[in-house]
């Protein structure tokens, strides 16, 4: 089993900055890719940022030099660095870990980030 456990969610006004984190515990060896997803009211789920076990990374068009996805092999924790919000930002991030890009994987409960105008 893996668990993920999620933080640094929150309120914060357009143009400012969040650092989100997921912790992963358990069997988490074999999992290779960690990526941020969010959902929006009403949107289908999106990838926002994925890095591989050999430091690969992708991002969405929109968060493209904007957020930055780390990771802290040590701690077994994924960051998500979000600058320069904007209200479409706004949406519940999941953080996903997973064995490769064609596998569901494991979720976190999500946290919130609100991004006010």
């Amino acid at each position: 089993q893996v668990q993920l456990v999620e933080s640094g969610g929150g309120l914060v006004l357009a143009g400012g900055s969040l650092r989100l984190s997921c912790a992963a515990s358990g069997n988490i060896f074999n999992l290779n890719v960690m990526a941020w997803y969010r959902q929006a009211p009403g949107k289908q789920r999106e990838l926002v940022a994925g890095i591989t076990s050999a430091g690969n990374t992708n991002y969405v068009d929109s968060a493209k030099g904007r957020f930055t996805i780390s990771r802290d092999i040590a701690k077994n924790t994924v960051y998500l660095q979000m600058n320069s919000l904007k209200p479409d930002d706004t949406a519940v991030y999941y953080c996903n870990w997973k064995t490769d890009w064609s596998r569901n994987g494991y979720w976190g409960q999500g946290t919130q980030v609100t991004v006010s105008s």
